[in-house]
């Protein structure tokens, strides 16, 4: 079995996919798939279904959306199963003490994936190796099909799921980011820093990177103009001023800083020189 949610939710037997198009059935098969595996308690599934108001059958309503589950991966096993799943539906939908697992029979998954991925950029930056980590950092992110579980209506907790998707993804995409600055690829980050700084006008680390990306391709009035739109922005929204670390940074912007140009030396205090382990750098100022 092949789970996919980094995007819409696909569950994938034998090549067809078992996916029900009824929502609260779809929401079981999508919280069963973030946790592949494993078991998920009946008291989760109530809640993501119903939250704190269950009708009186929830046992037996969630048993028919079960059924209905195991009923669409019997359509594809057939009637002859295969011989590593001997009791055909209830041996990929398992019934354990207390809840359900779906049994992945070592199938892929792309959340493994992505996490295999980010760990292998991880490690090809703590060796050195700038152009492996951003090769890795790509792949993983390679892997998103759209917003995690894009097509499902969740509930509390798969709303929880994909936000915690969602971060990590941002977080990878800015180490990825931070690496490719440092590897000197700033004119082929402005586009795409121009287009994620607008998705996330508050998200004062992309802000950065477009500053940095802009100056260094010789454009310093404009990466002038994007901390000042920041700073209009977080005073409209937030009644706030932009960080130390941002406000240094424009300082050093101003002052065509020696510390903002490449070549730089790819470690700062054990950071990428990037953005982020730039602004670190630019505190001692």
């Amino acid at each position: 079995m092949d789970i996919s949610v980094l995007g819409p939710c696909r569950v994938v037997q034998s090549g067809v996919s078992v996916v029900p198009t009824a929502v609260k059935p779809r929401k079981v098969l999508a919280l069963l798939a973030m946790h592949p595996d494993q078991v998920v308690s009946v008291a989760s599934l109530v809640e993501e279904l119903w939250g704190e108001s269950p009708p009186r059958s929830v046992q037996t309503t969630l048993q028919t959306y079960v059924l209905q589950l195991r009923n669409l991966i019997e359509e594809v096993l057939g009637e002859r199963p295969p011989a590593d799943l001997p009791h055909g539906a209830k041996s990929v939908l398992v019934t354990e003490p207390g809840g359900y697992l779906l049994d992945t029979q070592g199938g892929r998954i792309d959340v493994s994936e992505f996490e295999r991925l980010s760990g292998a950029g991880h490690r090809a930056l703590e060796a050195g190796d700038l152009v492996g980590a951003s090769a890795s950092f790509r792949s993983a992110l390679d892997l998103w099909r759209g917003p995690a579980l894009v097509d499902v209506q969740c509930g509390p907790l798969l709303e929880i799921e994909a936000t915690r998707l969602e971060e990590s993804r941002l977080g990878i995409l800015n180490q990825r980011i931070d690496v490719d600055l440092s590897l000197g690829r700033h004119h082929e980050l402005v586009g795409e820093l121009s287009g994620l700084a607008a998705q996330h006008p508050l998200h004062e680390g992309l802000q950065a990177q477009l500053m940095l990306a802009l100056y260094r391709s010789g454009r310093r009035g404009s990466a002038l103009e994007v901390y000042q739109r920041l700073r209009g922005v977080l005073s409209r929204e937030l009644g706030l001023d932009p960080s130390p670390d941002l406000q240094r940074l424009q300082c050093a912007v101003l002052d065509s800083s020696d510390e903002l140009a490449l070549p730089l030396p790819p470690f700062t205090d054990g950071a990428l020189t990037g953005s982020g382990g730039l602004l670190r750098a630019l505190q001692g100022r």
